[in-house]
């Protein structure tokens, strides 16, 4: 899973009308080398 991080949306909740709280699961690893791969084939372009 190349994704850097994924929305909870059972988790996440409307505290009041102008304050939410999102919750997102992320793996600091994956996704970020996914990422640095994802930028290396822009720049290179």
């Amino acid at each position: 899973d190349t994704r850097t991080s994924i929305f909870d949306a059972d988790a996440s909740i409307a505290l009041d009308g102008t304050f939410i709280k999102i919750v997102a699961w992320y793996d600091n690893e994956w996704g970020y080398s996914n990422k640095c791969l994802e930028m290396a084939r822009v720049v290179s372009k």
